[in-house]
């Protein structure tokens, strides 16, 4: 089997880009991508492409093909969509598609606009990742089911809003020095509690943004990089994925993900490595909840004590474990079809030393990010290592 390196990656800034075009965004990221790696798009054997409501947002289906031609290839395309795991799921593939032989070279990311919609606009969109028969025709909303998974956990395990504050804080300290996030300022926890509630007990700040954006990954052989000489120091040694019932009412637990749970064992086994092994994490922290929810079933906390480990700083960026040093989804931003992408992205930033915050795990060898779709009805996780 075919060992599977990232030779390079490219962001956009995540923010309101009322004024660009998706294949504009997708454009930029996928040329800055070809740069960091050293790699000509004319070596690209295919594009795995990630996007959610693209055919809603910019009436603008078979993106595919499109995204390509903006970013100057000439291969086959293809769109994943997973709701906000979409990128995940390109990624995911991308490595299959490699590790079998089948390709040297591919290109995988995402792209998502959303904030030309007003927010009823938007908040209608995402919902499409609901359960439309049995929740969104009841009126369900993304904060509204957050919510309620919040809120049993409270019930079930304890915890306070005070707890998710801190999540929030957290993940805006992280994103300063960024220079691709969307919201690049401290909030301190009595803000965050002093913020309006949006669906209790969930407010302003315990909810990621809507956001426009793009992430591209060069994703090539080991082989590959050594003929070409190039500098590809990080591999993707695990994948996996998972997923659970679509409906919330349909689950057996609320304040669990075990698509989570499934995604992250398969990933382990696949690297050979235990969540103890893990130095740093991206997670998808679409609300706090979901930091809290994602660090139990990657094992980083045992089931129902994930709530204060921000609060007692094991996932600060001086903790023992510091997760979302990028600052999530929650201060970097969320473009959906771009997350699962931009992940991976400052994973291997991080890991190769070059972002703003790798001073804050200088000996850091192993890196998991983990992305998921809708309530965690899907779930990819992915880990990086440092190659030997």
């Amino acid at each position: 089997m075919t060992e599977v390196r990232v030779a390079g990656v490219g962001l956009t800034r995540f923010g309101s880009h009322p004024e660009r075009t998706g294949r504009d965004l997708f454009a930029e990221a996928a040329a800055s991508a070809f740069m960091d790696a050293g790699v000509d798009p004319d070596a690209v054997d295919e594009l795995n492409y990630g996007n959610f409501m693209g055919a809603l947002t910019e009436h603008q289906g078979h993106q595919a093909p499109l995204m390509a031609e903006a970013a100057g290839l000439a291969c086959p395309a293809t769109r994943y969509e997973e709701a906000c795991a979409s990128a995940g799921v390109a990624v995911r593939e991308a490595v299959r598609t490699v590790r079998s032989g089948e390709a040297d070279v591919v290109l995988a990311g995402g792209m998502e606009r959303m904030t030309h919609l007003d927010t009823d606009g938007a908040t209608e969109g995402l919902a499409i990742a609901a359960d439309d028969l049995f929740e969104v025709r009841a009126g369900m909303t993304f904060p509204g089911a957050y919510a309620l998974m919040a809120r049993a956990y409270f019930e079930a395990y304890g915890g306070s809003r005070e707890d998710l504050a801190h999540v929030a804080a957290k993940n805006h300290a992280n994103a300063v020095p960024n220079e691709y996030a969307q919201y690049r300022r401290e909030v301190s926890v009595e803000e965050a509690l002093d913020s309006p509630p949006v669906a209790s007990p969930l407010h302003l700040y315990d909810a990621c943004p809507i956001t426009d954006g793009a992430s591209a990954l060069v994703i090539v052989s080991a082989d590959y990089a050594d003929e070409h000489d190039l500098d590809a120091p990080v591999a993707v040694t695990g994948s996996g994925q998972g997923a659970d019932r679509m409906t919330l009412a349909d689950r057996d637990h609320l304040a669990r993900t075990p698509a989570a749970t499934d995604a992250a064992t398969a990933a382990y086994d696949d690297a050979g490595v235990r969540s103890d092994d893990v130095d740093v994490a991206e997670v998808h922290d679409c609300f706090t909840i979901a930091e809290v929810l994602a660090i139990e079933s990657l094992g980083f906390a045992d089931i129902g004590e994930g709530i204060t480990a921000a609060r007692d700083g094991l996932t600060t960026a001086d903790g023992d474990l510091p997760v979302n040093l990028s600052g999530g989804l929650k201060a970097k931003g969320h473009p959906v079809g771009a997350t699962g992408g931009s992940q991976i992205a400052e994973l291997t930033r991080l890991l190769r030393g070059g972002h703003p915050n790798s001073d804050r795990v200088p000996d850091a060898e192993v890196g998991v990010a983990h992305n998921a779709g809708g309530t965690v009805a899907s779930a990819v996780v992915h880990v990086l290592e440092v190659a030997e």
